[in-house]
This record gives structure tokens, sequence and C-alpha cells, in this order.
């Protein structure tokens, strides 16, 4: 191999790009195709598994709403509901994106059967589809965000018992201290012996991985049809940019055209199916991201060492969290309105009149380009992150004044 990746041998299906989220929503319990398995055992212990999982979560997640609403009554203990406030936030995104894709999913199924569907199947085509490329960015942007969304996950989790285990084992300290990573309001002592302090642990560890695999997933899963989407919108504009548009050659052209004209119209479809999916969620996503970087970011200014780097890795994970979503929803912008340039672009002025037409309306349902629309957002693009971050700011600055001035 050079400089340059080397491309497959072999043509990709489409559940080989599907192959990361698929495989991480099993390790909770979730099965995006669950609808084809022919194990009904199989399919009945996995939802169990999921449904068992989510009621811990969510038992753990009032437990940390307790612990909020106990912290917020004393001043002295305000930085405590500070330091709890953002993994709430988080937990209530993951809560809400699982409840989404469960409530969506007869979309989502219908969305992922039109995606394989339309998936070229040779090598060949997928070559002149662009595939690889997409493909190659594709999972460098789903490597970084799952290793960032893991690494905050395992270490909110497992810092204290290795930072415990190291102090009583190594540095000859005479108890092991009993903390967990995430701060829980529980109604009995959850420290009392080892043994329940093992159970909670883990149990909160499992509950921790369950709600960023849940995070995660559903943000792959975006990543993966979008880019199927855009690949799409990108071989509709080069075969339009390439037909020759050959004087008296009118009935091919009319019929090429038909045919864009239907593609065009699945792609818009396919868009509506991940805006009736996602929406709704990335609205809850984008509110919750604008406080918790706020409080992450004031962790980062007023804690320890230790603490600070711990929320470091948090404060990553979620501004790339955001800026991925609305890097692809810019990209989804921008490929979408490259069809009516395209279309323009052509030699439409050998063509019929009635050639003409059919292009002019191409064009004009182009401009209006496809897009991710929460309620009461504009379309997500990269506008979108810098109005996230400068909505988190003033938040921080507000925060930080007033807890200053006490």
């Amino acid at each position: 191999m050079t400089g340059q990746e080397q491309e497959p041998d072999t043509a990709r299906t489409f559940k080989d790009m599907m192959r990361v989220p698929v495989q991480f929503y099993r390790t909770i319990g979730e099965d995006i195709y669950a609808h084809r398995s022919t194990s009904p055992w199989r399919s009945l212990l996995l939802k169990v598994y999921l449904y068992g999982g989510f009621i811990n979560f969510n038992l753990l997640l009032i437990g940390e709403l307790v612990f909020f609403y106990k912290s917020i009554q004393d001043f002295e203990t305000v930085r405590l509901a500070i330091a709890v406030a953002p993994c709430i936030g988080f937990s209530l995104v993951s809560d809400f994106k699982q409840f989404a894709m469960a409530y969506y999913k007869g979309t989502l199924v219908r969305l992922l059967d039109e995606l394989e569907e339309m998936h070229p199947k040779t090598l060949e085509r997928q070559r002149a589809y662009r595939m690889p490329d997409f493909e190659r960015t594709m999972k460098r942007v789903i490597s970084i965000f799952t290793f960032l969304c893991l690494a905050y996950t395992t270490t909110f989790s497992f810092y204290p018992a290795l930072k415990a285990s190291v102090k009583f084992n190594l540095l000859g300290y005479e108890t092991f201290d009993r903390n967990f990573g995430f701060l829980i309001w529980f109604p009995f002592d959850a420290t009392s012996s080892n043994l329940v302090y093992w159970i909670v642990y883990w149990d909160i560890a499992h509950g921790a991985y369950l709600a960023g695999i849940a995070f995660l997933c559903a943000d792959l899963l975006l990543i993966v049809v979008i880019t199927q989407i855009c690949m799409h919108f990108d071989y509709v504009s080069r075969r339009l940019e390439e037909h020759p548009c050959e004087p008296g050659r009118d009935r091919e052209n009319i019929e090429f055209l038909v045919w864009i004209v239907r593609y065009h119209n699945k792609c818009l479809t396919l868009c509506e199916h991940v805006n009736n999916l996602y929406s709704f969620s990335l609205l809850l996503n984008f509110l919750m991201a604008s406080m918790q970087i706020c409080f992450i970011a004031f962790q980062v200014t007023e804690s320890t060492v230790e603490v600070i780097i711990i929320y470091c890795i948090f404060l990553m994970t979620s501004m790339v969290q955001v800026f991925l979503v609305c890097y692809y929803g810019d990209t989804l912008i921008a490929t979408s309105l490259r069809v009516g340039d395209a279309a323009y672009n052509q030699r439409w002025f050998q063509c019929s009149k009635t050639y003409c037409q059919m292009l002019k309306m191409l064009i004009m349902r182009s401009q209006r380009p496809a897009s991710i629309r929460p309620p009461t957002f504009p379309p997500i693009s990269l506008v979108t992150y810098m109005k996230v971050i400068s909505m988190s700011y003033q938040f921080f600055a507000l925060l930080r004044t007033t807890y200053n001035a006490n």
C-alpha cells in the first residue's frame, strides 16, 4: 500500500456499512433487524435484557436527579449539583434517543429497507457511486467518535475503583476508598460493605455503558444514513453533469430525466424519514448540549487536575458530538443543492422544450435543500454549531459570575 488506502476487492453490502452501530446496539439488547430474526427466543431474551437495562438505568437517573435537588438546597453543595448536571443531561439525551428509536421503529425499519434496496450491489456500481470514498471518511469519523464516547463512560465508571486499588494495594493505604464515578443518591448506604459496594458499582457501570451506547449508536446510525443519502445525491449530480443531452435523441433524454427525477424524489423521501426519526431527539440534544458544555467548562475551570482530565474527555465528547451532527447536516444541504447546479450545467439548450420544462422543475425542487430540521430550529448546519457553542459560553459566563458573586 502507498499513501492512499487500498480500495476493497469485493463489493460491500449495506449491512457491512451498518455493522458498527448494529453490533454496539446488540450489546445493550437492541436489535435493529429484529423483524428479520429467525430465532424468536433470541429476540425475546434481547428485549428482556434491553428493558431490564433501561429500568435499571432510569432508576440511577432518578438517583442523580434526587442528588441534584438535594445539592442545590445549600450553597455549600452547589458545586456538587454543577458536577452532576452534565451527567444528568447526557443521561436524559440517551434516554430520549432510545425512546425515539423505539417509538419510530417502523420508520427506522422502512428507512433502512429503502436504503438497502438503493444500495449499489456490485463492485463496479459502488465505484461509480464513489462509495469507497464516502465509506473511508465515514469509518474515520465513527472511529474517533466511538473512542471519545467510550473513553468518557469508561473513565467516569472505573477511575474511582482504579485509584482506590492503586492507593490500597501499591501505596499501602490502610483503607479502600469506596467511591463511585457518578454522584447518585441511594435510599440505603451503598458503601456499607464490600459486597454491597461492588454490586452497586457494577450496576452503575452497566448503566453508564448502556447510556453511552444508546447515545453513541443513535448518532452512528445517523452518520451512516446521511453518508448513504449524500452518496446518492452526489451520484444524481454527476449523472446529470455527465449526460450528453444530444440533440435528436429527445426520447432517450426524457427517459433519462424521468429516471433522475424519480431517483431524486426517493432521496428526498429518505430525508423525510430521517427527520421523522431524529427531529425531536436532536432538539433535546442541542438544548442539553448547550447546558452540558457550560457545566463541564465550569468544572474544568474550578476543579483539581484529575477531575479536569476526566471532564476534559467529557467536554471533547460533547463538542465533537454536536459538531458531527452539524457537519453531516451541512453536508446533506450542500450535496442536495448540488443537484440543481448540475442540472443547470447540462447542455439543456440543445434539448426539446419538454425536456427543459422538466429540468426546470427539478432545479426548482433542488433549491429547497434536503436538511435535518428539529422543531423550532433552523436546518442543522455548521451555523447551528456556532450558535450552540455561543449559547454555551453565555451560560458559562453567567454561571461563573453568579457563583463568584456569592
